[in-house]
């Protein structure tokens, strides 16, 4: 039973250090039964957070190992070094020096930028990676208990993003030809963004640019066309964003221009939108070694058409050695494909090529299935991969 404080005395001293009495050791009782209580319904370091974020899942990214060995297919990356001038660019940043801090704007890439996509740079916003676009544009747009929504399968950032500011998630599923659905299009008081990655991933599949307009028109908020793997791909929706304001489209530099290990991507709207960015960003998002390899990379598209007729070869010869070992394999857009055999379990042949230090990406989306996402690589890797696969299958 609790007993009650006394109203005074309630320090003593014994050789100069004070010691507690019976009012100390009720507050201290009391204090652990709080402990106590706050352990029945969460921890005290939960007790900290927002609810929201004690019940939510973080986004988890494929697979590093940080031992050799391996050969990784899994997350994407270009499995070529960028172009020489990214290191001639970093190693003339490193001797200016990296004590001051750098343009809070990226003003040389989106310079650099504009002239090979056509834009003003004023239409032009940069970011730490793609994902800081999608971060800001979600921050800027979307508060708590308002609606988001986008196709399902798709990049799993997005409902994470949603969750972080609170806001309900519509999952809307792709038909069964990769296509939109009507829902995709339909207005709500509440939906304030919707995010479309295109080429999608894990599918590698592609809305048509004229259909992502016509989405963009009849939606009520914006569309985020997530364009990270369009330079692998026959189409884009840069032109789209000229006629219709609520059109956006990010892009990213891990891919294509093979800087994954650096972080850079950019995002292009209409001026007033990007103004209003502006805001919602971190002080110095890009460092100035980024901003530097950056510029650098997007202005080599000689670099960029060579690295491109590569991958799209050998993408064209691991769909074609999937399919002759029983693989269903969709038609990609994308440095990726997605495959499903007829016989053998996705898991399990995951397992065994992991086994074998070959490191694709395993997928499950509940209320849709599982598969195998395996990345573009060299051809020597593409060939290691498929022989392997032709043993297990």
């Amino acid at each position: 039973m609790d007993f009650p404080p006394k109203a005074a005395h309630t320090t003593a001293v014994l050789f100069g250090i004070p010691m507690p009495t019976r009012n100390h050791l009720y507050l201290r009782a009391k204090s652990m039964k709080t402990v106590q209580s706050q352990g029945q319904s969460g921890s005290e370091v939960d007790a900290m957070f927002r609810a929201n974020i004690r019940v939510m899942e973080g986004y988890a990214p494929g697979e590093q190992p940080q031992e050799g060995g391996f050969i990784k297919l899994n997350t994407n990356e270009n499995p070529y070094p960028p172009s020489p001038r990214v290191e001639e660019a970093i190693r003339e940043t490193l001797r200016r020096g990296l004590q001051k801090y750098p343009d809070p704007l990226a003003t040389a890439f989106r310079v650099a930028a504009g002239k090979v996509l056509g834009f003003d740079p004023d239409w032009i916003l940069a970011g730490n990676g793609s994902d800081d676009i999608l971060t800001i544009c979600t921050r800027a747009f979307v508060g708590a208990g308002d609606r988001i929504r986008y196709p399902y399968p798709s990049y799993l950032l997005y409902g994470v993003l949603g969750r972080l500011q609170e806001a309900t998630i519509e999952e809307v599923m792709f038909l069964p030809d990769w296509n939109l659905p009507e829902e995709f299009v339909l207005p709500r008081e509440d939906l304030r963004l919707c995010y479309l990655p295109n080429p999608n991933s894990p599918s590698g599949t592609m809305i048509h640019p004229q259909a992502v307009e016509t989405a963009a028109e009849r939606l009520p908020c914006p569309l985020l066309v997530d364009e990270a793997y369009a330079d692998f791909a026959d189409h884009h929706c840069l032109e789209s964003v000229r006629r219709c304001k609520r059109m956006l489209v990010s892009r990213t530099l891990s891919k294509s221009y093979a800087l994954a290990g650096l972080r850079f991507g950019f995002l292009i709207a209409q001026p007033d939108i990007i103004r209003q960015l502006r805001k919602v960003k971190d002080s110095y998002n890009c460092d100035a070694l980024s901003i530097a390899a950056a510029t650098a990379a997007i202005e080599d598209q000689a670099w960029l058409r060579e690295n491109r007729t590569k991958i799209l070869a050998t993408r064209t010869r691991l769909s074609a050695g999937l399919a002759g070992l029983g693989f269903h394999v969709l038609d990609s857009q994308a440095n990726f494909v997605w495959c499903t055999h007829r016989e053998r379990k996705a898991k399990d042949i995951f397992d065994e090529l992991k086994r074998r230090k070959i490191l694709v990406r395993y997928m499950v989306y509940p209320r849709w299935g599982d598969g195998l996402r395996i990345t573009v690589g060299t051809d020597a890797e593409i060939d290691t991969l498929l022989q392997e696969l032709k043993a297990l299958v």
